[in-house]
């Protein structure tokens, strides 16, 4: 089986995407290292494996996160919670994002993640926005936004045991019309935090209705670390205008990434006055088995491809279709001859039409 890095040099140029991943700016503050390229790969439950990053920073996100990890996971000494940590060989840094609400535990998880990730660590994230109800009941999560207290302690606990920035991620607040950014955001500035990544919308929202990103402005004039913006980020061009025009540092972006790695690098060409990056047909293919490869090679549960099938295939012909095959996939192999078979229906249609459109032109 060819290796990570292999699959990327052969097959990042045909995707459109970058075979060097640029690891997270050097600079002499966070927001000096985050200013030098904002665009963000948010973590994502379920979908931020280490390949799903390795494609976002290919396609230029300056820095990537884990999904969440639970501290207590750690704790117990649980491998299937350490695969969540640790970085591909392809990754030269990552974000990780912890939960939970026991101090002994942050401090414990941040330690052993210090000393396992070495210089590969980018910084520690703890998540305060997380809105589902397994989590909240447990005092984890948007839970925090009630007991600030608690949630400083977090902070301070995960400072004792590293040297990299410790950041947080929180929500508008926990409860509909209950706002507590601004001031749960001050709070974790005064308990030592890096930055704040705030999320528009109430937890009791979920991920209904839209960001509120008046709030993201709040924040930013609340405190003076840098604030990261993340809701809705769906194209380059929201993203663009979030740099542009409210006062965050940087924008964290989730669902945006979905089947569109150059969300990223097309955030930057906007920022630049460039013209944006369109993939053609054969360039979101070529993506989507850099994708397939890329997990089979890190040994991740293939299945995840029946997902990203429904991204990259959205806007191709008979998309529909083509994603009701992917359901009956089962290996990479099956994932790749599939996106084959594709490629050749489209370049077929491609070609009968343009010769329907010359035989019109001579007639």
């Amino acid at each position: 089986m060819k290796s990570l890095q292999t699959i990327i040099s052969t097959c990042a140029s045909a995707a459109g995407l970058s075979s060097h991943i640029v690891p997270f700016a050097a600079g002499n503050s966070l927001k000096e290292r985050l200013s030098a390229n904002p665009v963000l790969m948010a973590p994502m439950a379920g979908v931020s494996d280490g390949v799903y990053r390795t494609m976002a920073r290919a396609g230029g996100a300056g820095l990537a996160y884990s999904e969440m990890v639970s501290v207590a996971g750690i704790h117990f000494g649980g491998e299937k919670t350490w695969e969540l940590v640790e970085p591909l060989s392809t990754e030269p840094d990552i974000a990780v994002q912890l939960f939970g609400s026991k101090p002994e535990q942050f401090k414990e998880a941040a330690a052993q993640i210090s000393e396992r990730l070495g210089n590969k660590l980018a910084l520690i994230d703890i998540n305060m926005a997380c809105p589902v109800p397994k989590v909240v009941k447990k005092g984890e999560g948007s839970a925090l936004l009630d007991t600030p207290e608690l949630a400083a302690n977090l902070v301070k606990a995960c400072l004792s045991e590293v040297t990299v920035p410790v950041t947080v991620k929180i929500r508008r607040g926990r409860r509909q019309d209950e706002e507590v950014a601004p001031e749960f955001a001050r709070a974790m500035e005064a308990a030592g935090a890096s930055a704040i990544a705030v999320h528009g919308r109430f937890a009791t929202q979920m991920y209904r209705g839209q960001a509120e990103w008046e709030t993201v402005n709040r924040v930013c004039d609340a405190v003076s670390i840098p604030v990261i913006g993340s809701g809705d980020m769906l194209s380059a061009e929201d993203v663009a205008h979030a740099l542009k025009e409210t006062g965050v540092t940087a924008v964290m972006i989730a669902r945006g990434t979905y089947g569109n790695p150059w969300i990223f690098k097309n955030t930057q060409a906007l920022l630049e006055g460039k013209t944006p990056f369109v993939p053609s047909v054969d360039q979101m293919l070529a993506s989507f088995m850099m994708h397939v490869k890329l997990l089979d090679a890190a040994h991740i549960h293939i299945a995840r491809a029946r997902s990203l099938s429904t991204w990259y295939f959205r806007g191709i012909p008979n998309a529909a279709y083509w994603r009701g095959k992917s359901v009956r996939c089962v290996t990479a192999q099956d994932f790749i001859d599939l996106a084959l078979e594709i490629k050749e229906t489209v370049t077929q249609l491609v070609g009968k039409q343009e010769a329907s459109e010359h035989k019109l032109s001579l007639s």
